[in-house]
């Protein structure tokens, strides 16, 4: 069943009931402030602007009238209505009967889709001295629809204001999701929506609201505090209501927090509990609002999504909250109690294939960051999404989770400048099947090759990126490695297979065929590109065979001015240098300087390449040859004249 989603800009009132009853009479006592004995048999329909009503919220109030109006019109107000006032006349016993008998299933037989609230009125209650409320009260607990009941007189003017403010209630503040009045308790949905703002206030996460943590409830969601003994009060109700409202230390529990809002809806303070829900982002159908969930963010063609410090720090923050045992990892039990507060996991499959975890599989404060360092990338609107589950509108007031994120400058202005201002980088690694680019990825994330053939959730997933941080120049930045999936070497590659920061191009040193796939690939889609291109030399532990191409690997990096191949085997343990060389080609493209001072940096350490050796014996033959000239300059210079001798 359909419930109107709110809050409303406008509300639109449908005044029904038989004739008689004083319909039109409730209407222009409202607007007159005074009882008029000669009334039209329908009012117009009237406006009142927002600044005048209770909620601040323009009305609009229809009269019905069974003289002027057709059953179809009838049926086109009630579709255009937010809510319906059914007037009977306390004084007539068959108008109220009329509610049951006629009323109602006319309303539910119009729109069987939508729950249209109700408020029940019982006019003319000047001229009794007894209540109906009763029979009232007997609608409302077979009727859910009927939010409300009120006894008014439109020639005294009792209630009248009090009518109309009850139909606005009911739209804006409307009970039928929130609130069972049947069963005098919250609706199964309310109580999880009040269990995830209770999780998000609970800043410690020990399953308590102290009075500390309660006072930045009511800051947040009424923007003053509770006075000491307004507090004292609350637990005083608690304690004298509900069975385990308060734990040991005074302090409210779930069960204590959701019975609070129950008391409040019993209470006839529907407006209260929907402040605290609105504050969170719920709509009338207890969803978070779209507008929340999903803040509009303009990402220009050629730029990239990235976390900002404020939005690692609340993502760490959160890691750290859930973290009970202080162990620096998530165990299943952890991480189940992060998620509580989401509709479902942001991921499938097995995180342990993607980003760092601990030797147990269980995901760590450095693989949840790169977890969604990765998704801002790609999908940020996942990011935003859950970023608004997790609570960041809560702890950061008056923000949205756009302050969590930042846009980059487009790649264009990278590459004339040669340099990059982001902190995340993208690597296609490319090759044929079997060229290991599977393991390579793997090793990324430190996974060894002894792993990947061991560990049965690795053996049945080859994830498509892994991710972790790398230094380039002292700084921490993130290379995201992408497996471009090679199902038939014959297939070109699409143009997002090769849009990256970075390629990296594999081959199998042990298999003669290997080379001549990445060297096409390299021909056809690199050459005269943007993208720096390096290429691996994979399973360098095992016997390397000559490549059946036109020229072997080394030649064809000279003759493509590219770094000689890396040489690279997940069997030699950690091989970061290439991770930190890719990194270092993506911060800084077409600027080979910087990648020559990064490769002599590193020479020594993991003996690059060869052209870079012949670079460095040219400038030593040169400095020794200078060295000798000046020399024999100088030793010149020293012998004596043998002419001046003689």
């Amino acid at each position: 069943m359909i419930i109107h989603s709110s809050p409303k800009r406008s509300v639109r009132i449908l005044i029904l009931g038989g004739r008689g009853v004083g319909k039109t009479s409730l209407i222009l006592s409202l607007v007159s402030e005074e009882f008029l004995e000669d009334v039209p048999p329908k009012a117009e329909e009237i406006t009142i602007p927002a600044e005048i009503t209770p909620e601040l919220v323009p009305t609009n109030i229809v009269d019905y009238s069974a003289l002027e109006l057709s059953e179809d019109q009838l049926q086109d107000e009630l579709h255009r209505a937010h809510v319906v006032c059914l007037v009977y006349s306390v004084i007539d016993e068959d108008s109220l009967a009329a509610i049951t008998n006629y009323w109602i299933p006319l309303i539910r037989g119009t729109l069987p889709l939508v729950k249209m609230p109700i408020v029940l009125v019982g006019n003319k209650a000047d001229l009794i001295n007894y209540s109906t409320t009763d029979a009232a009260l007997n609608i409302m607990s077979t009727y859910p629809e009927v939010e409300s009941f009120i006894e008014c007189s439109a020639k005294t003017l009792h209630n009248i204001s009090e009518m109309f403010y009850y139909a606005q209630k009911a739209v804006l503040h409307p009970m039928a999701p929130i609130y069972m009045p049947e069963k005098q308790d919250l609706t199964d949905e309310c109580k999880e929506a009040l269990a995830r703002i209770f999780k998000i206030c609970d800043l410690d996460n020990n399953g308590v609201l102290d009075d500390h943590e309660l006072n930045v409830f009511q800051c947040r969601c009424f923007e003053s505090p509770l006075r000491p003994e307004a507090l004292n009060d609350v637990k005083a109700i608690l304690g004298k209501n509900i069975k385990g409202g308060l734990n040991e230390d005074d302090f409210i529990t779930l069960k204590g927090f959701q019975f609070l809002h129950c008391l409040f809806m019993q209470r006839g303070r529907s407006h209260t509990v929907w402040a605290v829900l609105r504050k969170f982002g719920y709509t009338n159908d207890l969803h978070l609002s779209k507008d929340i969930l999903y803040p509009c963010l303009n990402v220009p063609v050629g730029c990239s999504v990235e976390l900002t410090h404020k939005g690692q720090q609340f993502l760490s923050n959160l890691f750290d909250k859930y973290d009970r045992d202080n162990d620096a990892a998530l165990s299943p039990a952890e991480l189940n109690s992060l998620l509580s507060v989401c509709p479902e996991p942001p991921w499938t499959g097995e995180l342990r294939n993607m980003v760092c975890t601990n030797q147990q599989g269980w995901l760590n404060q450095h693989g949840w960051l790169c977890y969604w360092t990765l998704t801002t990338m790609f999908d940020v609107e996942t990011t935003l999404e859950y970023l608004a589950y997790f609570g960041y509108l809560y702890h950061h007031d008056r923000e949205t989770q756009l302050t969590a994120v930042q846009v980059t400058r487009e790649k264009k202005l990278d590459l004339l400048k040669k340099q990059s201002t982001r902190n995340v980088y993208v690597c296609h690694v490319i090759g044929a099947k079997s060229a290991g680019k599977t393991e390579l990825c793997r090793s990324h994330i430190g996974v060894t090759s002894a792993e990947n053939g061991t560990n049965p959730h690795l053996a049945q997933a080859e994830p498509q990126y892994t991710i972790n941080t790398v230094q380039v120049y002292g700084q921490e930045k993130f290379l995201i490695l992408k497996d471009i999936d090679i199902t038939n070497v014959r297939e070109p590659l699409s143009p997002s297979d090769v849009n990256c920061d970075v390629a990296c191009l594999v081959y199998d040193v042990s298999n003669s065929r290997s080379f001549e796939y990445i060297a096409k690939v390299y021909l056809k889609y690199f050459v005269g590109s943007h993208v720096p291109v390096m290429i691996v030399s994979n399973k360098s532990d095992l016997t390397a065979v000559s490549q059946d191409y036109i020229c072997q690997p080394n030649l064809f990096c000279d003759n493509n001015r590219l770094p000689q191949p890396h040489d690279f085997s997940s069997r030699k343990g950690s091989q970061k240098e290439l991770f930190i060389k890719l990194a270092t080609m993506a911060a800084f493209p077409r600027f080979h300087a910087a990648w020559v001072l990064f490769f002599r940096k590193t020479r020594d350490l993991y003996n690059f390449n060869i052209m870079q050796t012949d670079l460095y014996s040219w400038k030593a033959g040169i400095g020794v040859a200078l060295i000798t000239l000046v020399g024999v300059l100088v030793l010149r210079l020293l012998k004596p004249d043998k002419s001046i001798v003689r």
